[in-house]
């Protein structure tokens, strides 16, 4: 994936010359600033500050994309379009939330209404841990369960996986995923809830 098209197309006019060696006296080169720096830098539009920040956070977001979407290419095209609605909104940002969970919510937001104009969620794109060496059958048993889950995955309505990849995927707490998510606490509850649910009954014959 190409981090540097999307930030250049979000950026644009602006044009990035080579840059000079940085004299051990002067300001720090954009990545080695602190988050809130970048961001007042962002926001008063600073493009380089915006590339640095997406540079820091892209690993992660690109990694919900692919889970939430289903499918690597798909995922690219939604961060791309999410750093561009990022940039254009960043002086919205108010520091309300930490950064990366404001840019959770834009990037998943992104995704939402890529899915709800196509059907249905390609399943083949969901990682699973590297396994240990198994036998032939063994590793045809352990294939055919993880496309069933996989299809399972795929199947759950948009607003339950995005809450289950971003909890049981990515490890973010309760609280990260309201904000992520524009829901209750409660409510992400109730989703991941669901989700573990229909995710059971749809892997009971895999136990």
């Amino acid at each position: 994936m190409q981090l540097s098209q999307g930030v250049a197309a979000a950026t644009a006019p602006v044009r990035r010359a080579p840059e000079p060696p940085v004299p051990e006296a002067g300001p720090p080169v954009a990545d080695e600033l602190d988050e809130q720096t970048l961001v007042v830098r962002a926001q008063e539009g600073d493009a380089r500050a915006f590339e640095a920040l997406a540079r820091r956070h892209q690993d992660a977001l690109y990694r919900v994309a692919v889970r939430v979407m289903g499918d690597r290419a798909e995922a690219e095209d939604a961060l791309q379009e999410a750093l561009l609605d990022a940039w254009r909104r960043i002086d919205r940002f108010r520091g309300e939330s930490a950064f990366p969970t404001w840019m959770y919510r834009v990037v998943t937001n992104r995704c939402l209404a890529m899915l709800r104009k196509r059907r249905p969620v390609p399943v083949q794109e969901i990682e699973a841990p590297a396994p240990a060496q198994d036998s032939p059958e063994r590793a045809a048993e352990r294939d055919a369960g993880m496309a069933a889950l996989h299809r399972a995955i795929a199947a759950l309505p948009d607003d339950l996986r995005v809450c289950w990849v971003l909890r049981e995927m990515e490890g973010q707490g309760y609280s990260e995923i309201a904000e992520i998510t524009g829901a209750t606490e409660d409510a992400v509850r109730g989703r991941i809830h669901r989700a573990r649910t229909k995710l059971a009954e749809a892997m009971r014959s895999w136990r």
